[in-house]
């Protein structure tokens, strides 16, 4: 049955398929989303609601599903679509980056592993082993939770990247909730890692951290490289 926000929603998706979300607000861009979890129903003032909750569109997309449907509209269907878009925009930056078979330098890196991290809740501990011309073997989670460097499965490292027999790797993790500043313990550990896979004859060549994820306010892209900074 028509609704009265029937002309709004196709004046709205005429918008789109025309322009994108160019030049959208933010609560337009979660409105037009909406339209396809909530097919009957005015997502405009929804929309606005979320906003006004958490914040911002990447903190809608992160929020817990609890925290989503303690929204007046927002049910367990709309709450899961709106879960899974950082997982469908990770999902398909993953599928770009899969056809980046070399790493030949910091930025390279930073471009193939940065889709890894999009949106995620928790930190992750992943390994890059590669041959020694920079062609990328495989990738590897290592931890996932909370990380504790003095959990750090070091002897997985090593059995995967023998495994391989990878001559170099790349390490890498997220700060979900905070900058991409290397800690200490980023340091100590980067270090224990380094001088053990040196014992076997594999080069670490870069360790980075990632920003970006639940609560950041971060860009996108933004990582340091510690070879790029001098501090491996």
């Amino acid at each position: 049955m028509a609704g009265t926000h029937d002309g709004h929603r196709s004046r709205m998706m005429k918008k789109v398929r025309e322009n994108g979300f160019e030049g959208l607000e933010e609560h337009e861009i979660l409105e037009v989303l909406l339209f396809y979890a909530i097919p009957r129903k005015d997502t405009n003032e929804l929309a606005h609601r979320l906003i006004k909750k958490f914040g911002s569109l990447n903190a809608v997309c992160e929020a817990p599903m609890v925290s989503l449907c303690e929204v007046d509209g927002v049910g367990e269907a709309a709450a899961t679509f709106i879960r899974l878009i950082p997982e469908i925009s990770r999902a398909y930056h993953l599928s770009k980056v899969r056809n980046i078979k070399v790493i030949g330098s910091c930025a390279d890196a930073g471009e193939f592993l940065s889709p890894y991290f999009i949106g995620l809740e928790k930190e992750r501990f992943y390994m890059v082993s590669m041959d020694s011309a920079g062609k990328v073997l495989g990738v590897d989670l290592i931890n996932e939770g909370t990380l504790n460097y003095a959990v750090v499965d070091v002897r997985k490292i090593v059995e995967i990247a023998l495994q391989y027999k990878a001559t170099k790797v790349i390490v890498a993790h997220n700060h979900p909730r905070s900058i991409a500043l290397a800690s200490k313990e980023d340091l100590q550990c980067t270090k224990r890692i380094r001088e053990i896979l040196a014992s076997i004859g594999v080069k670490l060549e870069d360790h980075l951290i990632f920003s970006y994820g639940l609560g950041s306010d971060s860009p996108l892209s933004e990582y340091i490289s510690m070879a790029e900074d001098g501090i491996l």
